[in-house]
């Protein structure tokens, strides 16, 4: 437990910045499973629309530095390959 009141406010602080930080994680893999459960039941179209959002997700993710930038540019690149390569079998 913190003694001082500066630890007090970097325990605060380390909570509010961890909650902010799993929400914008959540919400990333959110819509990176949206896309790969449509790409998985071979429903094209839904997943084409759903890769628009995931990768302003991702990119909001990385800007936030929740992920690092070349962790987001890899996921987003894969979700992409994906559906591209899907869309044209």
């Amino acid at each position: 437990m913190a003694n001082h009141k500066q630890a007090e406010k970097r325990n605060r602080q380390r909570i509010k910045r961890r909650s902010r930080n799993l929400r914008h994680l959540s919400t990333m893999r959110t819509y990176m499973k949206r896309v790969r459960r449509a790409l998985a039941a071979r429903q094209l179209d839904e997943a084409k629309e759903a890769l628009p959002q995931a990768i302003t997700a991702i990119g909001k993710a990385a800007s936030k530095g929740v992920v690092h930038r070349n962790t987001a540019a890899r996921y987003i690149s894969r979700l992409t390959l994906a559906v591209n390569g899907a869309s044209a079998d």
